[in-house]
């Protein structure tokens, strides 16, 4: 990753718990499975173990960060706000044969 990728990195909030600018940065080795082993550094760094998902996002200039997609369903809880009025059994019925047919 070039030191213009570090930089952007370092300066979107998002990436900013993950990279520490200045840091050396790791490396791994692609498999003839084509998988990779992170090295340990950089799964603590990222809070990430066996089982934990990850996400390339691809930056503006063509390079990619690494960033841990590890966020609990919980976390979503709350991002849409209440109803007003709950939604009753037959409008629920009701939305699931219109959205069947298309409508």
């Amino acid at each position: 990753m070039t030191a213009f990728a570090l930089d952007r990195i370092n300066s979107t909030p998002y990436f900013s718990p993950y990279i520490k600018k200045g840091a050396p940065v790791s490396t791994a080795t692609l498999t003839s499975k084509s998988q990779i082993t992170l090295p340990k550094r950089v799964r603590e760094e990222l809070g990430v173990g066996p089982g934990d998902r990850i996400d390339f996002v691809r930056l503006e200039d063509g390079n990619f960060a690494i960033v841990p997609a590890t966020h609990s369903v919980k976390s979503l809880k709350g991002i849409l706000g209440k109803r007003a009025k709950p939604v009753t059994l037959e409008e629920m019925e009701a939305a699931i044969v219109k959205g069947a047919r298309g409508e």
